[in-house]
């Protein structure tokens, strides 16, 4: 008990330490206690965070900042207008598509599942091929129940995303106009001895606005090849297996396993055992190795240094507590937590002083 209450008067009288504390537990409250509510304002807080970079480089050029604003703002609108009537109706429409399809997929699947006790009766019984028939069609009940129910949401969803796209782009667009102004007002609120926090956060937005931006280009590279491959074999669902594909890069390891299953079984049940499978499997699995192997070193190198296993536990971790942003931001949330024990003072114990 003596080692902990020691610890805490180490450091914890500090007064930088104590700031940078309080506003960790505070960011962490907000965002538990009000997360939901102030979803667009995070979210167009992160994305003018994002396009900030670009504000820069154009600064950096002799651009007053209220232009390269401008110009950076309509280069993002474009950019959503092209992912809402470009890509967004395509991914859409193949949803419709496979949806349609799953009936047919499922009666291919249930007529296979049967052929297992006489292909391996020595593996499989006709009762365990059976119980794993129920298994299965309980499953696909559930999850048909599931999607009515999302169905019926639908409306109250389209709404809120009506609102997000008119709400959105006008916070981001005064995030990066004001930036200077919201800066100067938060600052007014804080101690002027704040060294710790301003070197967590230098670290921190070295390493996530980097690893932000080279994750961006790796969803889009990793789309366009898996679309090319994808197209040349004539594998049905194209589009929305790319941007699957694409996507599963934003969660490393689990993702690209997850997106597997998926894009292997619309495999199988148009080609089965052919040539095509074994073609478009190959060329998959070498778009999965050139991407961990070639492109992620590349983009990357050394910014975001985490080892696999913090990668996986702060995935589990995050996306426990916020779901799927939560998983989206993962790897940049481990980040700070790394970046805070990093720069966390080491006050050693003092020579004779024990439990």
């Amino acid at each position: 008990m003596k080692l902990i209450t020691d610890w805490f008067r180490r450091t914890f009288s500090d007064p930088q330490i104590v700031f940078l504390t309080l506003v960790l537990v505070g960011s962490f409250a907000v965002v538990l206690t009000m997360g939901h509510m102030l979803a667009p304002v995070l979210a167009s807080a992160v994305i003018a965070y994002l396009l900030e970079g670009l504000v820069v480089i154009l600064e950096d050029r002799g651009a007053p900042r209220l232009l390269a604003v401008v110009l950076v703002f309509i280069a993002f609108l474009l950019f959503l207008a092209g992912l809402l009537f470009g890509l967004l109706p395509v991914v859409s429409r193949q949803v419709t598509q496979l949806v349609q399809q799953l009936p047919s997929m499922i009666g291919e699947g249930q007529r296979l599942l049967m052929t297992l006790p006489e292909r391996y009766p020595d593996i499989v019984s006709p009762d365990q091929a059976q119980q794993l028939l129920d298994s299965v069609q309980g499953e696909i009940a559930s999850f048909g129940q599931r999607v009515l129910s999302l169905s019926l949401s639908s409306v109250v969803g389209v709404l809120t995303l009506i609102v997000y796209l008119v709400l959105m782009p006008m916070l981001v667009f005064f995030f990066l106009k004001d930036k200077d102004l919201i800066l100067r007002w938060f600052s007014r609120f804080m101690p002027g001895e704040r060294g710790l926090a301003a070197r967590v956060w230098l670290e921190v937005d070295r390493q996530i606005a980097n690893y932000v931006r080279g994750k961006f280009w790796e969803i889009v590279i990793v789309w366009a090849a898996s679309f090319l491959v994808f197209s040349f074999f004539g594998l049905q669902y194209a589009m929305l297996l790319a941007v699957l594909v694409g996507l599963s890069v934003v969660v490393p390891y689990v993702g690209a396993t997850v997106v597997t299953v998926p894009v292997m079984m619309v495999a199988w049940f148009q080609w089965g055992w052919g040539s095509d499978f074994i073609g478009v499997t190959i060329a998959y699995l070498v778009i999965q190795g050139l991407d961990g192997n070639l492109l992620v070193p590349l983009l990357f190198g050394e910014v975001v240094n985490l080892h696999p296993v913090a990668i996986i536990v702060a995935i589990l971790v995050f996306g426990g507590l916020w779901g799927f942003w939560g998983v989206f931001f993962a790897i940049p949330l481990a980040t700070l937590v790394n970046a805070i024990l990093r720069a966390w003072p080491d006050h050693p114990v003092p020579a004779g002083r024990g439990a």
